[in-house]
């Protein structure tokens, strides 16, 4: 009773007082302020500035909240106008030839205007303070970045190059049958700024605050620096080709170029074993073919070039510089393209000023923007059956060798010519000119030049087919064919680099390859299972031998090595600085082998340059994270 009388005793008590109301908040003060303060607050003259202040802090997080939200939407509406560019497909281009120009301007002039408001938008009095505040400020800095940078980008990178696109889409010649290298000096410098605002901004970007208390800002700035990543490149190889162009197409007198065509069913160093060629001809921009022909015609003509110990350590038992299936063993692109140009100057006693590689994984890419060939029998070549045709079907379709090699030849003519009509031909130029770049940068069509000024160019971009060289890390796998089968347009490959721990001042290094022999055991035409290595023990129709080459490092070790879990011993090479580990693996149909290398490499924190030897299925790599060594 004496509780409830309590309980009733409290609710019944009467409200504060305004005196008591007053001195409550003034004692609590008391005890956590010093005095002078709490004198000072209450002091009217100096709460009404207090206030004041509270009001605009309170008021300038509202307008960063609001613009943020704002400009966030802009760079949104941006990143789809340019995700819309960035998914016009060739073969659509080419069916309406008036429209990719236009759209990509449209696209870029949206997305600058998105990028333009949001940059506004996180400009101004309260994102400046709020940027350089400690801590607190990290996440509203990288928004200001980012949108800045998004502003750089569609204004000072995408414009000029798409106001590139259109000029030299729009100009043409008499004939309309040469390119308009005049035009293409003209852009040069556009294009020169591009690339190197692109790179600009790119710097800029990293700058930002990479670990904020806001993960979403974090986020976005790591796809900015991604997509980035990806698209510098590009700025950088469209200089590039505006400043190599107008030579090598012939503005300061003729040249002359050995295409070669790969076919990568029979894998080598660059792609495939090197088949039909052309030679091409470019003056003043007019480019023509004047001869056609196959490696039957070059299989006795060879190359005396010297091209180093290392080289002869590694390929010496395959004599590349005198046997023309074999001379491109290498994946370094400009050893096998001297070697083409010495060999075809023994033969035909011409020099040229440059080689071009090309397999029919690029061939179908450029099919796509170009249209499809003819062939003298009514049949077409195109984009979705060239790979196909080439590598598997025409084995079983051309039984007999020599009229498998006409055919192969009168498919690369008409092709050839093809694609020089559609570069020729202003409404379909600019979406083969895309495809183009698109081949180059994936590796499938390379480039070398006789010319030293030229090729130090070529060296430094992704068509130049260089290994590299220096001190950057490297994961590289190659494979050979061992066994002169048609046999790996059924390889799988892949390749898993993973780190491990430091010691010592090195960093344990484990790399898995797995190669799959996805052939069948039988249906199969004869030549395409042949064995020319004649091996001392049994094989089946299908099965495949291969020359597995793993190109590490600089200065890494091999700790030892297994092949299904077995131990296994490697030879050990070197080519342009890095150690090459090499195995002859025998590879059944439908089986598997599981090559395992334990290294020993320099420690340091950047991820390593993967080599993707272009075959007809793509590598499959996985490189694991590499941080800085703490053991």
């Amino acid at each position: 009773m004496s509780e409830t009388r309590r309980g009733a005793s409290r609710v019944q008590e009467p409200p504060l007082s305004a005196e008591r109301a007053g001195r409550f908040p003034r004692r609590w003060m008391e005890r956590v302020l010093p005095v002078v303060i709490v004198r000072r607050l209450r002091d009217r003259r100096v709460r009404i500035p207090l206030y004041a202040a509270a009001g605009l802090l309170l008021a300038g997080a509202a307008w960063i909240a609001v613009t943020g939200l704002l400009a966030r939407n802009e760079l949104l509406a941006a990143q789809r106008s340019l995700e819309a560019l960035r998914r016009q497909h060739p073969a659509t281009a080419a069916a309406t030839p008036t429209t990719p120009t236009a759209t990509a301007q449209d696209a870029v002039r949206s997305a600058a205007g998105h990028a333009a408001r949001a940059h506004r938008l996180t400009t101004g009095p309260a994102w400046f303070p709020a940027a350089h505040l400690p801590v607190l400020g990290g996440p509203v800095r990288t928004v200001r970045g980012i949108a800045e940078a998004s502003d750089r980008l569609t204004h000072d990178v995408l414009s000029p190059m798409a106001r590139t696109v259109a000029e030299l889409d729009s100009t043409g010649t008499d004939d309309g049958r040469h390119l308009d290298l005049s035009a293409l000096r003209r852009v040069a410098p556009l294009l020169e700024q591009a690339s190197r605002s692109a790179s600009g901004v790119r710097a800029d970007v990293d700058d930002l605050p990479h670990g904020t208390w806001l993960p979403a800002t974090d986020r976005a700035r790591t796809e900015l620096a991604r997509q980035l990543d990806r698209f510098t490149p590009l700025t950088h190889d469209a200089a590039a080709a505006a400043r190599l162009l107008p030579s090598m197409l012939g503005a300061e007198g003729p040249r002359r170029y050995l295409a070669v065509f790969e076919n990568t069913a029979e894998a080598r160093g660059t792609g495939g074993l090197p088949g039909a060629f052309a030679v091409l001809r470019a003056d003043r921009g007019r480019l023509s073919f004047e001869y056609f022909g196959n490696d039957i015609e070059l299989s006795k003509a060879y190359a005396d070039i010297d091209l180093g110990a290392d080289f002869d350590g590694l390929y010496g038992p395959g004599a590349p510089t005198r046997t023309w299936v074999n001379s491109n063993m290498s994946p370094h692109f400009p050893y096998a393209a001297r070697i083409w140009a010495a060999a075809w100057q023994r033969h035909s006693g011409e020099t040229v000023d440059g080689a071009f590689g090309l397999d029919p994984g690029a061939v179908s890419g450029l099919l796509a923007a170009s249209g499809p060939a003819r062939l003298r029998d009514g049949s077409v070549v195109a984009a979705h059956n060239i790979v196909d045709l080439s590598e598997r079907a025409s084995y079983a379709l051309q039984p007999d060798f020599q009229r498998r090699k006409a055919y192969f030849l009168e498919m690369a003519r008409a092709v050839a010519f093809r694609l020089l009509g559609a570069a020729t031909d202003p409404p379909r130029r600019t979406a083969l000119f895309s495809a183009l770049h698109r081949q180059l940068g994936e590796g499938r069509i390379k480039a070398w030049s006789a010319h030293s000024t030229e090729q130090r160019e070529l060296l430094g971009r992704s068509f130049g087919g260089a290994l590299p060289e220096g001190s950057a890390p490297l994961a590289g796998l190659v494979v050979n064919n061992a066994a002169g089968t048609k046999l790996d347009y059924y390889l799988d490959r892949q390749l898993v680099w993973a780190p491990g721990r430091c010691f010592d001042g090195q960093r344990e290094v484990t790399v898995t390859v797995r190669l799959t022999n996805r052939a069948p055991v039988r249906g199969l035409p004869p030549y395409v299972v042949q064995r020319v290595d004649a091996p001392r023990y049994d094989t089946r129709p299908g099965d495949n031998r291969l020359l597995v080459s793993y190109y590490a490092s600089a200065e890494a070790t091999l700790s030892g090595a297994t092949l299904d879990g077995r131990p296994t011993q490697v030879s050990h090479g070197a080519e342009r600085g890095h150690p090459v580990f090499t195995l002859d693996v025998e590879l059944p149909a439908h089986g598997t082998r599981t090559l395992v290398l334990h290294l020993l490499e320099r420690p340091g924190d950047r991820s390593p340059i993967v080599l993707r030897q272009p075959l007809v299925h793509p590598l499959r790599a996985t490189v694991l994270p590499n941080g800085p060594c703490v053991g």
